[in-house]
């Protein structure tokens, strides 16, 4: 496998001195002070994963490294297995073998929430810059925002979820975007300003803020700023062709009437706003995720380029982190407790680094393919511990 490299030394935000940190490179889990088994463990586990029926997901990816290395990178099962869910039987109707798609290390997936992490880099990257100040009003960025401005939401509260706003507001059943922009503008906080409360509408109103000061898309902002200085080329919002297939969405089990999707966001709202959306909306592979994973790891920096200076970094993953959710073991597992930080996907992708041993977890699945279901995160956690027990050097 070739080294991960990224490009040409280009700088992903600030200015000021150019840094260098190692890139990743493929190797035995021994070079980088992780059991030699890791490999066949999570080969079994990925592939006890994606079997059963109904599997856990259709297909999964896992990705571990621990500093330069990138340690195990596997696939099973399929990215395409399902032509359509039958709702009377509760199963999903399996395509003929000759028409399914196996899933391969380089296969895209939809990233849902993984998303958020990006935007919080890019808000970051505009602290760092000076142009947006962490306990600023969102009023004073976004003053037509009278519900905002009103409660004296500030940027802080959208990064830490301590907004009081509601998890989310359905965008997709709006006329249009004029609609779309009214219902934000219009939204109050639900419950106590400083109290935690997960929030899809927290990243949105980001997103208006990050584009407003800027005046580029967030898109653009997650391209120039991140992807391509760190080389991710496969990270991209939608549509992204060849990613692995999500959902058969229909009513009633889903808010919208859309069909088997692929390589197009899965989350109905944000659909609705274009496929580009502070909270969802990103398409990746687990080989781009391990680079953005080591970049943090490395302070913002990989190889040549920097995203974030260090103090910016920490700043992101400090307690209580900003867009990053920290040790969390029900899908940290035991990776969970010396300050690790991470996020999950309703989708099926969770990402997990974790600073006390340098090390990364990247595990993308569609478990949503044919259907949703109630999200289980056990698998998840599995991982994560199995990759924790492998750390040699604590």
């Amino acid at each position: 496998m070739p080294s991960l490299e990224g490009r040409n030394g280009t700088r992903g935000s600030g200015g000021g001195r150019k840094l260098s940190a190692p890139r990743l490179r493929s190797d035995a889990p021994e070079r980088a002070g992780l059991d030699p088994g890791l490999p066949r463990r999570l080969v079994q586990r990925v592939r006890d994963l994606t079997a059963g029926e109904p599997p856990w997901a259709a297909g999964a990816v896992v990705a571990v490294g621990r500093g330069p290395v990138l340690a195990v990178e596997e696939a099973a099962g399929w990215a395409v297995r399902y032509a359509a869910y039958d709702a009377r039987g509760g199963t999903g109707v399996e395509l003929p073998a000759s028409s399914r798609v196996p899933v391969t290390p380089g296969t895209p997936f939809d990233l849902a929430s993984l998303t958020k992490l990006f935007t919080a880099v890019a808000a970051v990257q505009q602290i760092e810059r000076g142009t947006l100040g962490i306990d600023a009003e969102v009023g004073a960025y976004l003053p037509d925002f009278r519900a905002a401005a009103v409660h004296r939401l500030t940027v802080r509260h959208l990064l830490t979820h301590t907004s009081g706003l509601r998890p989310e507001l359905p965008l997709h059943d709006c006329a249009d975007g004029a609609e779309r922009l009214a219902r934000l503008r219009a939204e109050a906080p639900a419950g106590p300003v400083g109290t935690y409360r997960y929030s899809d509408v927290n990243m949105l109103l980001l997103q208006q803020i990050l584009e407003r000061i800027t005046g580029r898309a967030l898109d653009v902002l997650v391209h120039d700023g991140i992807t391509r200085p760190l080389g991710m080329t496969a990270t991209r919002f939608g549509p992204c062709p060849g990613a692995a297939a999500t959902e058969d969405q229909r009513r009633p089990w889903a808010k919208a009437d859309r069909g088997m999707l692929r390589g197009v966001v899965h989350d109905e709202n944000a659909w609705a706003l274009g496929g580009v959306a502070g909270h969802a909306g990103l398409f990746s592979t687990a080989r781009d995720l391990s680079v953005f994973c080591r970049a943090l790891l490395s302070g913002g920096s990989y190889g040549p380029a920097r995203i974030l200076g260090p103090g910016f970094t920490e700043l992101l993953l400090a307690p209580p982190g900003l867009g990053f959710a920290l040790d969390q073991p029900w899908f940290m597992g035991e990776l969970a407790g010396r300050g690790a930080a991470g996020h999950t996907g309703f989708t099926g992708t969770s990402l997990v680094i974790d600073r006390a041993t340098d090390t990364f977890v990247v595990l993308l699945a569609n478990t949503v393919h044919p259907c949703r279901r109630p999200p289980d995160s056990r698998p998840r956690a599995a991982v994560a511990t199995e990759v924790a027990r492998a750390v040699r050097d604590r």
